[in-house]
């Protein structure tokens, strides 16, 4: 039974020794001279003015955050959606009750505020 699991090894294998092989030859190769020029921030080739970065507002990273967490959530009614007539009244039954937490957890949002763009 295991042995339908060796390709899927080998590719975590193969994967893994390619990551690491990448990372020391760029140890290995690449360049290692930092200098004050080097290190210098600039865009388009003049000095910047102020700070480099600027600070996001939090509300940005909590729109994708919920986007990424209900986008995934929705991937699992696929498979679900393939054997619902294997699953029969077991299966809506389950459906329900996950597709009723993902809806509470998308009211809390809601009432939080957290989809509401300033």
């Amino acid at each position: 039974m295991l042995e339908s699991y060796y390709p899927i090894a080998i590719l975590i294998g193969i994967t893994f020794a390619l990551g690491v092989l990448v990372t020391v030859l760029g140890h290995l190769f690449g360049p290692r001279r930092p200098t004050e020029r080097k290190g210098a921030p600039y865009e388009s080739g003049m000095m910047p003015y102020g700070p480099g970065t600027r600070q996001m507002p939090i509300r940005f990273y909590l729109v994708a955050v919920l986007f990424i967490l209900f986008d995934i959530e929705v991937i699992f009614l696929f498979p679900w959606a393939v054997v619902y007539r294997d699953l029969g009244v077991f299966g809506v039954i389950e459906m329900a009750i996950f597709v009723f937490i993902l809806l509470v957890g998308f009211v809390y949002a809601l009432k939080k505020g957290a989809f509401e763009w300033e």
